[in-house]
């Protein structure tokens, strides 16, 4: 018994307030449990057994602030508290922006095997686009046809373009497009990159492709973990800029396959496994849900609710956030959406089954 399960300990650094669970391995323990928690220790006492797990530095909680301790059968011990202090804010650098920079040579490599895709590009501009929708906003501005009509924004060969989810550049001599399609395809490992937007632009992904000065050195990042940093990023950095929190996530193929609805950024979670084995979700995405250094693991999140919207699936729910006004959409290639789905669906599963869901949406 005991923390044989390990804890869960979800943080809101905005409300300095966490909701601890502390699981069991099984069912009830045969005598009676003592739980004691310190400014910066838990510990769980049950007959002769004695467990403790440390938190972390930033972390520490007002015990006399425990309240709500409820038993949820079949998961542990449920209860709240208060911090002392709130941890330190994530720290969130939003990759892409960030890491261009005019007048510097970059390397662009495919994410998944490494391959070098663009070598030794300078950039004299690095511009924001405006988002996708723009030229429909134009009609509603103006009294007078569209002035930007007949004219599109590309790149010239020392420009890069941003956009939500990808960056435009001039497409210059590479020659890695596919023949058949519009699809931009690593030569080496066959990943969809991108897409051809004209003769000489091409749009990559940000989630396909990174981007590393040309004097550093290429070092991989496990797909999971990449796909989440940067779908993360790109959820908190719209609805800072933009106070949008719904968002459908799009396939190149035009279809809906997740929807998303962002609840907060400032979670921060603090999970221990406990002497336990039996959480085999966790390796699946062993780089992101296994501690990185001794027993007890920190993680900064964005917490989401969300839709599957593959085969047919919510489909009503999907057409009405398609045609609202507030919802924004984000595409991917549709490899990409399923792998997100497939992150989505693990998260949820290392969630206590109590807190996977929230009306009919997912955690």
């Amino acid at each position: 018994a005991g923390m044989a399960g390990g804890f869960l300990l979800e943080i809101r650094r905005g409300t300095q307030s966490a909701l601890l669970v502390i699981r069991y391995e099984a069912g009830l323990p045969s005598s009676p449990v003592d739980v004691s928690v310190a400014a910066d220790c838990l510990e769980v006492r049950s007959g002769e057994s004695r467990e403790a797990a440390a938190l972390p530095a930033e972390v520490r909680l007002a015990p006399s602030s425990c309240r709500g301790l409820r038993r949820v059968p079949g998961e542990g011990l449920h209860l709240r508290m208060r911090l002392r202090r709130p941890p330190p804010s994530a720290d969130l650098v939003f990759i892409v922006r960030e890491s261009l920079k005019p007048q510097k040579n970059y390397v662009f490599s495919c994410q998944s095997c490494g391959d070098v895709i663009v070598k030794d590009r300078k950039f004299l501009r690095i511009l924001p686009l405006p988002s996708e929708n723009w030229s429909a906003l134009v009609e509603e501005w103006c009294c007078h046809p569209d002035p930007f009509a007949r004219s599109t924004l590309h790149p010239q060969h020392d420009d890069c373009f941003l956009g939500d989810t990808f960056f435009l550049l001039n497409s210059g001599n590479e020659s890695h497009k596919s023949k058949e399609n519009t699809r931009v395809i690593c030569k080496r490992c066959k990943t969809m990159l991108g897409e051809t937007v004209s003769s000489d632009t091409i749009k990559y992904y940000v989630t396909e492709v990174t981007i590393r000065p040309s004097e550093g050195s290429f070092s991989p990042t496990p797909r999971s973990q990449f796909i989440q940093s940067m779908v993360a990023q790109i959820l908190v950095e719209l609805s800072s800029a933009k106070s949008t929190f719904r968002f459908t996530i799009k396939g190149d193929n035009g279809k809906i396959y997740i929807l998303i609805w962002l609840l907060n950024s400032d979670t921060l979670l603090v999970e221990s496994l406990g002497s336990s084995s039996s959480h085999s979700v966790f390796t699946l995405f062993g780089d992101i849900f296994m501690p990185s250094s001794g027993p007890v693991g920190t993680w900064n999140a964005v917490k989401v609710l969300y839709q599957p919207c593959v085969k047919s699936r919510n489909k009503d729910i999907a057409d009405a956030w398609e045609n609202d006004i507030g919802v924004h959409p984000l595409k991917f290639p549709s490899e990409t959406c399923m792998e997100l789905l497939l992150i989505l669906g693990l998260s949820t599963l290392s969630l206590p089954p109590s807190l996977r869901y929230l009306n009919s949406f997912q955690v």
